[in-house]
């Protein structure tokens, strides 16, 4: 009989995918959530109403709020670790409710903790190189979405935009690698961090096609969310978090390791 795995030892079974597994994924991911809506639209709630907040404060800097959206993007995979618990708690047949999502958030577990604050951090950093990228460089003041565009993307010079791309794109793809599914891998069962994240970055290693596409579709989905008015979010977010979760699921082999505590 094969023991369980213990947390610090070597490589988790990964499985490959196809470009059709992003389609499996979100119509898993919106069966959860037409499941147990309540769940996703508070959190999805929770996020528009923090995005009406950061656009009311920032609206006349755009380089700010430009850069503070992609770093909502790079810590919205720790912020749905609640509907992943949704999600695990469907599979395995259970009743679940806010009650369910609210205790993913207290784990004995640090490494979860551990990974947001780091992931604060890229987002913070992110969005201060974005604001002295556009600030110092651009040829006249950026304050709205229109001038981002006239000054930046429409520019006869395309230097800055590529820069801008660039930049974003650095930081971006090693936190997607990182993320994919690390979060709910730490979430559903006893490993370490630094474990977790070397089976993300496998994941997208092995499958490099039908993870770029994963990484297109959540952002192009969220973007359109946020574009439509932020009230997208109420269901993008709960239906993107569930969909991340049975990603996981499906390329990932986690079998042999402990559930988390």
């Amino acid at each position: 009989m094969t023991s369980p795995a213990r947390p610090d030892s070597p490589a988790v079974p990964v499985r490959a995918a196809t470009l059709a597994s992003t389609g499996r994924w979100l119509a898993a991911g919106w069966r959860d959530f037409a499941r147990n809506p309540g769940p996703g639209f508070v959190h999805g709630a929770a996020l528009a109403l923090f995005g009406a907040l950061l656009f009311a404060l920032a609206h006349d800097r755009f380089w700010l709020l430009a850069g503070a959206f992609s770093g909502f993007l790079l810590l919205a995979p720790i912020l749905a670790t609640g509907l992943y618990a949704i999600s695990r708690g469907v599979e395995r047949g259970e009743r679940v409710d806010m009650r369910t999502a609210l205790a993913a958030w207290r784990p004995r577990n640090r490494n979860l903790v551990v990974f947001g604050v780091l992931l604060a951090a890229a987002g913070t950093g992110w969005v201060l190189c974005s604001a002295a990228l556009i600030t110092l460089f651009a040829d006249a003041p950026v304050r709205n979405p229109l001038d981002f565009v006239r000054v930046v993307v429409l520019s006869p010079d395309p230097t800055l935009f590529a820069a801008w791309l660039a930049l974003g794109g650095t930081l971006a793809a090693p936190v997607f690698a990182s993320t994919v599914v690390a979060i709910p891998l730490l979430l559903d069962r006893d490993v370490g961090l630094w474990r977790a994240v070397m089976t993300s970055w496998r994941v997208v290693v092995e499958n490099p096609l039908p993870l770029a596409l994963w990484a297109a579709i959540l952002m192009l989905v969220t973007a359109a969310a946020i574009v439509a008015g932020v009230l997208g979010l109420l269901v993008v977010v709960p239906w993107l978090a569930h969909a991340s979760w049975h990603a996981y699921r499906d390329l990932v082999d986690a079998s042999q390791l402990p559930e988390a505590r």
